[in-house]
């Protein structure tokens, strides 16, 4: 998988970027495949594209979100989901309620673009 990512950094913090275009990123195998490429190149984030997630890991009740992210967490990787989910969290209070959690901590942040990312990396002590 690494051979379609991009590896740069921001604010002082390393980002292994996926591309729009490619495989599901959305379930436990890929999200370990995922975090091992992280860890090899050393990246603290990992910015992946909505795209790449999957209708199925936006539907809460699926518990795919909560299983990958939490993976994520265990390996003390940082995930940003880049794109607009907008039309999603406004069909679903929960999906809503679950983003706006998620980009109060520091672990799991929901951004329209990686200028956002920056942005929020910019403001982190």
């Amino acid at each position: 998988m690494t051979q379609e990512t991009t590896l740069h950094e921001s604010q002082g913090c390393r980002i292994l970027e996926y591309p729009a275009a490619g495989p599901p990123l959305g379930n436990l195998s890929s999200a370990s495949e995922v975090i091992s490429a992280a860890r090899s190149q050393e990246a603290e984030w990992v910015a992946v594209p909505i795209e790449r997630l999957g209708e199925e890991f936006f539907h809460l009740r699926s518990g795919i979100a909560g299983e990958v992210l939490q993976k994520f967490m265990t390996y003390q990787l940082r995930i940003a989901i880049i794109g607009d989910i907008t039309p999603l969290s406004a069909a679903s209070k929960a999906l809503h309620d679950f983003v706006v959690e998620c980009n109060r901590g520091s672990t799991v942040w929901f951004v329209r673009n990686l200028e956002e990312l920056n942005d929020r990396l910019r403001q982190v002590p």
